[in-house]
């Protein structure tokens, strides 16, 4: 063969493996053209309106209020409240407000789930599908706990999504959302499921889905796809610095939202289980201080009084392993399980107590629609100074007992400076419980600080503005 010709033999079999690595990338890559043009149609652009009250007339000593009328609502809603409100003039009109998001609709007659904070407040919530008719809705219920709401409309035969299972996701999967960011119908944005079972501030009774999916403002309460073409979550919340979208977004699961909308549909209201605890993350120091092989559990800081925990035999210190046999392996996972249950059930809970396993049997309350709040302490009484951990305690007096409903504790008077000082300890903070052990006057306080081992984690429950949490300290040689 001349050099000529193997020159181009090579160049070919260069191109046929090129050509061959581009369909294999190809053919890995998940094709979603299918699984849109079915599901679209189920999928809703929700807008609300809210009569408000018309702000102040020009002249009332308010700056000059810019002519919004002409701008879209997504930039009218963020300039109304970026300006300060005024009074309402005698006899004004009313104005209205805009805001949009997603939906999607379960049922061919005419049921749609959304997120709550997309229809809060509002007094008429318009659905458009895709065909870009137009539908009044009715609130059916909404629960802002786990941000779902329930709406209706009248139709039949109207398209539908195909749920899913939640729980058979796998981090890595691919899913995909549908919404309408910015006011853009019918929006596809693709990734993965980064974790499962995220816990957020505030939001204790939801395992959140988090995936990398391109989530902005409109698309709250639009649906998440596995590639099956089932609705697996809600989008619901993004983490973000600039006010879009920076690669965590969080989704509601479809198992959790299903549970609220058939409460929801049943009784227009969500029970929930209820325990009665404070609890707080175990981490490497407090594991070590109660005896415990890693960190795991939910540790007790706070039994509420009259609570189903407090009636089981729960105590403060008890760190809880699992629940029903289910491990608890985050703290936030306690609330997550606890919540799925009924008022009135029974729970089996495998708990460490002074360094030994036991099991108790409780039974379930409800959910209090209200937080209980616990008075917070003050300072009194006779001084008792510990310089090994620099500061002065005092006893409490009955009457702040009764306020914090405690048979015993100190309340801190002053911090000198030493461990106290670096653990953060502040004046006014209540001390019940001391490495491991109960602290029922100054006395017993200053005895178990004298006593406390050198170089090995130890801790202590305090309560400040009637909260309970502990903290972990060491001291040196």
């Amino acid at each position: 063969m001349s050099l000529p010709s193997l020159k181009l033999s090579l160049t070919a079999l260069l191109g046929v493996l090129m050509l061959g690595q581009a369909a294999i990338a190809s053919a890995e890559l998940p094709d979603f053209t299918d699984l849109v043009e079915q599901a679209s149609p189920a999928v809703v652009n929700i807008s609300t309106r809210q009569h408000l009250p018309e702000r102040a007339v020009a002249g009332s000593g308010q700056p000059n209020m810019p002519d919004l009328e002409g701008l879209p609502p997504m930039f009218r809603e963020f300039f109304e409240r970026s300006i300060p409100q005024a009074p309402r003039a005698p006899g004004g009109r009313q104005r209205e407000a805009q805001s949009l998001g997603s939906g999607f609709i379960i049922s061919a007659d005419g049921y749609v789930l959304t997120n709550n904070h997309v229809v809060a407040d509002a007094d008429e919530i318009i659905v458009r599908l895709s065909d870009r008719s137009e539908l009044e809705a009715k609130l059916i219920g909404a629960d802002p706990r786990s941000d779902v709401a329930l709406l209706k409309v009248e139709g039949e035969n109207l398209p539908t999504v195909k749920l899913g299972k939640s729980e058979d996701l796998k981090v890595g999967e691919w899913v995909l959302a549908i919404g309408s960011p910015f006011g853009f119908d019918h929006s596809v944005t693709a990734g993965i499921v980064s974790a499962k079972g995220r816990s957020l501030p505030n939001e204790s009774y939801v395992p959140f889905i988090q995936t990398d999916v391109a989530i902005n403002p409109g698309n709250s309460g639009g649906p998440l796809f596995n590639l099956a073409g089932e609705v697996v979550g809600i989008n619901s919340q993004i983490f973000t610095r600039s006010g879009g979208f920076m690669g965590l977004s969080f989704a509601i699961p479809m198992s959790v939202a299903m549970d609220v909308a058939d409460q929801l549909k049943a009784t227009g209201k969500v029970s929930r289980g209820w325990l009665g605890v404070v609890i707080q993350e175990v981490n490497k120091d407090l594991a070590e201080s109660f005896g415990l092989d890693r960190p795991a559990g939910a540790l007790v800081a706070q039994v509420l009084d009259d609570g189903p925990a407090a009636k089981g035999g729960l105590q403060v210190g008890d760190v809880i392993l699992s629940l029903n046999g289910q491990p608890i392996v985050m703290s936030a996972d306690l609330p997550h399980l606890v919540g799925t249950l009924k008022a009135g059930s029974k729970a089996e809970l495998d708990v460490v107590r002074e360094g030994a396993r036991r099991k108790l049997s409780l039974t379930i309350g409800a959910l209090p629609e209200d937080g209980d709040e616990v008075a917070s302490a003050g300072s009194s009484g006779a001084e008792r100074s510990s310089n090994r951990l620099g500061v002065k305690v005092a006893e409490l007096t009955a009457e702040q007992k009764k306020n914090l409903d405690l048979r015993g504790g100190v309340v801190i008077s002053e911090v000198q400076g030493g461990p106290a000082a670096l653990i953060g300890l502040r004046p006014g903070d209540v001390v019940t419980h001391l490495n491991n052990q109960a602290i029922d006057s100054a006395k017993t306080f200053t005895q178990v600080a004298e006593s406390l081992p050198k170089n090995r984690s130890v801790s202590m429950r305090v309560l400040r503005q009637g909260r309970a949490s502990f903290i972990t300290f060491k001291l040196a040689e």
